[in-house]
């Protein structure tokens, strides 16, 4: 299934803030170009109501919390849950955008803004920021939804990993929800709240950590495998210390048969305490690329990396109830991790005062001209009047 094409008249400005043709920390990764969307453009949704803190409902952000390649030059990039960290009844939605790569032109990238369509239930209900918009006795039923990975399937659908149930979950091309992938019950938490600190212990035990669950989803070699990365480790995998300050460095990995069939789980195994994942994409075979960043912008940032993980020769953690905060358990092969892109790195040619906090996004696109193969790298700007989003291109090979 593919998306009609419609031709609108784009309501975004796109400037172009810099380019270069240097060599990466990988030998066989070169930048192409960086573009700056405006953080007071609009989409295409139509809709300039105002949320519950004054931002319009159009306005076109967070969108580069994640991002897919549809084909050609086709992208779909995934706002999160709007402004406000889940305080505002933001209309979750999808953004279909052209991204044009020429590398060596004097603006070798540009994008696009081409479709807007917002993401419904099967009763086609708006889902929605708001952390307060859960169904306790029928959580399946919940409105609420924070949107953090996206993947497109061979039948042309969305697979959509969320924080809030955390979820994931597979959407039509016009974002209708079609059903909720099963997921190990370990990830969950019992007790829903719409404040923060009431999701945490002592509250909840085990589950996902707020604001801490699924951040990316990868489809692996045959399409029929989905890999979804939590942002940091679970509650009762040594997660939190006794005061609910993040401590823990063993992140789950999920492995899910599309069509049903049994799962698996592995162990990623974080720099630092401090730091968290943001995205997953399949390379080839049992590889994939993990975004692995602090939570600081510009020059005070201290890790925004890319790197290559092998499934190959990890262990099985489904059996495996708890892990300790830190410390591989014995008997437990994690997935092994290479550096393969730093964006904190000279070589790159970034200005680094303006690198976002939130690097969020990873795609993989079409062949380019010489053969290499490109890789987008996007940013979410918090729906922030001030900071834009941005869009980075690398050549690899």
């Amino acid at each position: 299934m593919k998306l009609a094409r419609f031709s609108v008249r784009i309501l975004a400005t796109w400037l172009v803030l810099e380019f270069a043709g240097r060599r990466c920390l990988a030998d066989d990764v070169t930048m192409i170009g960086r573009v700056s969307i405006s953080p007071t453009a609009t989409d295409l949704s139509g809709q300039a109501d105002a949320q519950e803190n004054g931002t319009p409902q159009n306005r076109l952000g967070g969108h580069g919390s994640a991002i897919a390649w549809m084909g050609g030059k086709k992208f779909v990039m995934l706002p999160d849950r709007g402004p406000d960290d889940g305080a505002t009844s933001y209309r979750c939605r999808i953004q279909i955008v052209e991204i044009d790569v020429q590398p060596g032109a004097t603006n070798p990238l540009t994008s696009r803004l081409l479709e807007t369509h917002f993401l419904t239930n099967a009763d086609g209900k708006n889902f929605v920021g708001r952390a307060s918009q859960f169904d306790q006795d029928q959580p399946e039923k919940s409105l609420r939804l924070d949107p953090e990975g996206i993947r497109v399937t061979s039948r042309g659908t969305f697979l959509i990993a969320e924080e809030y149930g955390p979820a994931i979950s597979e959407f039509d091309a016009k974002g209708k929800w079609l059903r909720d992938l099963p997921i190990p019950s370990r990830y969950r938490i019992v007790n829903l709240a719409a404040e923060p600190s009431d999701e945490l212990p002592p509250h909840n035990v085990s589950g996902r950590q707020n604001n801490r669950g699924w951040e990316g989803v990868a489809i692996g070699a045959d399409g029929q495998k989905a890999y979804a990365i939590l942002q940091n480790p679970l509650i009762q995998d040594g997660g939190l210390d006794e005061k609910n300050v993040r401590v823990g460095t063993n992140v789950r990995l999920l492995e899910l048969d599309l069509n049903g069939g049994h799962s698996r789980e592995f162990l990623y195994v974080l720099d630092d305490n401090s730091f968290g994942c943001s995205d997953i994409e399949w390379i080839e075979s049992d590889r994939f690329l993990v975004i692995e960043r602090d939570g600081a912008p510009g020059s005070k940032s201290k890790a925004k990396r890319l790197y290559e993980i092998s499934l190959n020769d990890a262990t099985d953690l489904s059996a495996i109830e708890r892990l300790p905060k830190s410390g591989v358990p014995e008997g437990v092969r994690p997935v092994s991790k290479k550096l393969y892109l730093d964006l904190l790195d000279p070589k790159q040619g970034i200005a680094i005062a303006t690198l976002p906090e939130k690097i969020e996004g990873i795609a993989f696109g079409a062949k380019l001209a010489d053969g290499s193969r490109l890789l987008i790298v996007t940013s979410d700007n918090d729906f922030k009047g001030d900071q834009p989003t941005e869009i980075f291109a690398f050549a690899t090979r």
